[in-house]
């Protein structure tokens, strides 16, 4: 099929995976849920895996955390064989839905740790179907939150070896796409359950907004990401130089308190997270930042906190993870 014989939203999907790709993308991976983003995904990944050479696939994952998962996922990797896949991975992970995360970010754990497996086999880029609708969700979730910078930039373009190609097409494009396509996309039931905050924000919140506020509201969050993103690029890497002079030259996992304290907050705080996350501490929040900056900024004798299983000295000007 040439460009020329492609609808308006088929030509769209397919342009925005040609144009996210560098030459770093030899082996394409495209994880497809049999959504209509994912399906759309998957047709344009290959039509563009085919003109430039390139090796494509497609993992299926089977989250097993609704009735049917088993059979839905089959599916889905016959509709990917009937596009022209001949190399559709169906991979089953474990989701603990009473894990303290929350079962929507441990089906999300589960799914990247999936993804990366199969990504890591073939060297391969894997594509994921997120929306700009995604990216502005997400910002929408962050501000709830009351996050910082970095969740508020949202979802990157390129992150290690995942690409998100779709990030500046509306939902309502895959759509279209899959309906010019002939494409039956698999309707997920968890994508209209208001129970999931997530599902409330685009059923309610966006939609409000835009009653409100008038049209565009989502393309805003989307650029206010991209913005963001921008900065918190920019200050990772003064932190990252800034927390080479807090360790010392002496090869110290310590980090000296005067150093720390001279920086400025946006700094600082960032410094704390790389030396925490360097010792093997996550899932860090501000709280858990703030409290170890306590021991730089709000110092008044205190000896220790304890962070995520870790306890945090100060001693001799310096702070140690014991």
């Amino acid at each position: 099929m040439a460009y020329r014989e492609l609808g308006p939203a088929s030509l769209a999907i397919v342009q925005a995976v040609d144009a996210a790709l560098t030459n770093q993308d030899r082996h394409l991976l495209v994880a497809c849920s049999g959504g209509a983003d994912s399906l759309a995904l998957a047709f344009a990944a290959r039509y563009v895996a085919i003109r430039h050479y390139l090796e494509y696939a497609a993992v299926v994952i089977d989250h097993g955390v609704q009735d049917g998962s088993a059979d839905v996922a089959v599916l889905v990797t016959q509709q990917l064989q009937r596009l022209g896949y001949d190399d559709v991975t169906l991979r089953t992970v474990e989701v603990d839905q009473a894990a303290a995360i929350g079962p929507e970010a441990a089906a999300r754990q589960a799914r990247y740790a999936a993804l990366d497996v199969e990504a890591r086999a073939r060297t391969a880029t894997v594509l994921v179907a997120h929306t700009l609708d995604d990216q502005a969700e997400t910002v929408l979730l962050g501000l709830a939150r009351g996050s910082g910078s970095r969740s508020l930039a949202g979802m990157p373009p390129r992150a290690g070896h995942l690409l998100r190609p779709f990030l500046q097409l509306r939902r309502e494009t895959t759509q279209q796409a899959c309906s010019e396509l002939g494409l039956n996309p698999w309707q997920d039931p968890h994508n209209t359950d208001r129970r999931f905050t997530r599902v409330r924000v685009r059923q309610i919140v966006l939609p409000t907004l835009e009653a409100e506020l008038g049209p565009g509201i989502a393309e805003a969050l989307a650029r206010t990401a991209e913005l963001l993103r921008d900065d918190t690029e920019l200050l990772d890497r003064l932190a990252a130089e800034a927390y080479r002079t807090a360790e010392g030259l002496g090869g110290t996992d310590t980090l000296d308190c005067a150093a720390l304290e001279s920086q400025p907050p946006a700094l600082r705080r960032r410094i704390l997270r790389l030396w925490l996350l360097g010792h093997g501490i996550g899932d860090l929040t501000l709280r858990h930042i703030n409290a170890v900056e306590s021991l730089v900024i709000g110092w008044h004798g205190q000896k220790s906190i304890h962070v995520r299983g870790a306890t945090i000295t100060r001693n001799a000007g310096r702070l140690r993870v014991g």
